[in-house]
This record gives C-alpha cells, structure tokens and sequence, in this order.
C-alpha cells in the first residue's frame, strides 16, 4: 500500500486510488460502479483507498454509464400520513425499525449502495412513490408494510420496479419476500408457557388482519388446542407499549385467574408488565410472560423477557441481497426466504 493524498494542486483520481489501493484501475471502477462480481476483499481495499485520496465519485457520470442511481429506498408503507409527527417519534420509537435498517447496510455499505428512506400513508403518495421510483429515483425498493390490506406491493409489481418485501404480501402477488416462520414462533412461546405448568393462558395479539399477527394467533391457538385448550382468550393491540398495557388490564379484567400470557411483540410486553405489576401479579411467581421479537425491549424489560428471538438483522440483510439480484436481473423468479424462530429463556417466563 502507498501513501494517501495527492498533491494539493489537482483532485485525486481514479489512478490515484488504484495507486494507493495497489489494484487496477479497472478494479477502482467496477468497485466504485456497483458491479457486484467483486471479491469483498477488493471492494474494502478500494473504498479504504477512496477514503485515504479523498476521491469523491462523480455519481452524475456513474450513474449516466449504469443507468443506476447506486441508491435503493427503504419504503414504509402505512394506513396512517403521520403528518402530525414529522419527526416520526412515535414510528422509530419501535426498536423494530432500527434493527431493519442495520441489517439492510450491513450488505448495502459493502456494495457501495446509499439507504433512501421513504414514507407513504395516503393513496396519492403511494402513486408518487412508484412514478419516482418508474423514474430513476432509485433502483428498487425494500418494503415494510404495515396495513392488512396495502396496494403498494402489487403497484410496485405491476409498475415494474425490482422489490422485495420484509414480512409476506397480505395478498397473492408477485414479489420477492423475506419473512419469519410465526406460527412457529406461536407454537414455542404456547409450550414454553404449558411446560412450565401454566394452565390459564391468555394472549395479546396485533391486528388480526395483519399477516404476521393472523400467523402468530393461528400458531398459539392451534398449539393450545393440540394441548386440550380448545377455546383461549385472546385481546388484541397494535404493537405498541400503550396498547399491551390497556389489553392486559382487559384481560385480567374479564380472566382474574389468569397464569400464562403470550403477547406477540416486546414492547406490547412490556406494557403488559405494568399492568400486572399495577394489579399487584409478581412475574414470573404468579403470571409468566413471553414476549416476540427479543428486541432491546426485552432486554430492559424488569424482569427481563422470555421472548420469540426474530432474526431482523439477518432477514433484512436477505432482503438487502434479493434486491441487488433483482436490480442484476429483471428476470430472475420470484423467491421467498423464511427463517426460523428460536426461543430465548430469560426471567419472565
């Protein structure tokens, strides 16, 4: 390896960072480009070298060669404008969302891709976005969705833009998806509570008409039923801490008797939590919890939660890795990956 800077006299060049790179230039360039056929060792020599010169990529130039932005946006599509919230403190306040935008650059950093964020909670914005995107804002879209039913997916689908969805389309469409075996997920957290001797068990669903929430009550009611419960009470939330603790006052309300709860995220959990310390239930003495997702939430959770671990990282990641194939080749099938859930022991349950 040489030395970094250039002279003060002139901007550095590509022959500069392949200088100091110890590469070709024509390796500085497919780095530098996007190709993707690059050993992942030269691609961290050449932007270590980018960085040591300080060249600075004309993304006009790149982007009039590859026809590609180097840009892919992480769209959110919701029921909600969330105008009232421009900085969306109530939206990223979910440790969900962090943990999917580090997965995501965990693999889009290494291809020298940028993260765009995107937001869309009316029809009209959900028809700017994909003319942006039909237009070369950017060369795909990672897609969460967060109402039951959203066209987005199949008016990304239809309008052509490469696509990949994190969690499964709540409709038949054609579009490549990353999601979490949940009913399996269900059926860990539902044993887990009856091996443990919990005969009066409850759960705190998400909407029953999204996909995820459907799968996770299927799972725990089948798994119930499979054990002799054939009819458990069930109240539902929105995924929220507010909503977890308002559907555990419901539920003690109406099933005092109450030993076992499965609730199906960590931050509904966590408000079920003070809704039994409230009501004066000791955790794990007198009801034990599981939660899902084994987020920062269980973590800091007092006592800490028995949790369905979802890998968002990895699958994020995947779906990072579906997208850049997909902006390859336009033709390649439709695929689905589905990752498997684990449970993790801590002292709630």
């Amino acid at each position: 390896m040489q030395s970094g800077r250039t002279s003060v006299d002139r901007l550095p060049t590509l022959e500069d960072v392949a200088r100091v790179a110890g590469v070709s230039r024509a390796t500085v360039s497919r780095v530098i480009n996007g190709v993707r056929n690059v050993d992942p060792q030269l691609h961290e020599v050449v932007w270590d070298a980018v960085g040591r010169t300080g060249y600075v990529p004309n993304r006009l130039a790149r982007s009039l060669v590859t026809r590609r932005t180097g840009t892919v946006a992480l769209v959110v599509s919701d029921s909600e404008s969330h105008d009232d919230d421009p900085f969306m403190g109530r939206f990223f306040a979910d440790p969900y969302f962090g943990r999917v935008v580090g997965g995501l650059m965990s693999v889009l950093r290494q291809a020298g891709v940028q993260l765009a964020l995107q937001i869309v909670g009316t029809e009209d914005g959900r028809r700017r976005l994909v003319g942006d995107l039909r237009n070369g804002q950017a060369d795909g879209a990672i897609v969460l969705s967060l109402p039951a039913v959203d066209p987005l997916p199949r008016m990304l689908t239809d309008g052509g833009v490469p696509a990949v969805m994190i969690g499964r389309p709540g409709e038949a469409v054609p579009i490549n998806y990353v999601d979490l075996a949940n009913e399996t997920g269900a059926t860990l957290a539902a044993e887990h509570l009856l091996g443990r001797g919990c005969r009066r068990i409850g759960m705190i669903s998400g909407p029953a008409e999204v996909p995820a929430s459907h799968d996770r009550i299927s799972g725990f009611r089948r798994t119930m039923a499979k054990h002799g419960h054939g009819w458990v009470p069930i109240e539902a939330g929105n995924f929220t801490q507010e909503s977890g603790e308002t559907a555990m006052r419901a539920l003690l309300a109406e099933h005092p008797d109450l030993d076992g709860v499965f609730v199906a995220n960590d931050l509904m959990a966590v408000g079920a939590l003070l809704a039994l310390r409230e009501a004066g239930r000791p955790v794990p003495d007198q009801v034990a919890i599981v939660g899902f997702d084994d987020s920062s939430a269980a973590v800091a959770a007092t006592p800490a939660l028995t949790t369905v671990r979802h890998p968002l990282e990895d699958m994020a990641a995947e779906a990072a890795r579906l997208l850049l194939a997909r902006i390859d080749d336009p033709e390649m099938r439709v695929s689905s990956v589905i990752y498997e859930p684990t449970l993790v022991l801590r002292q709630s349950a």
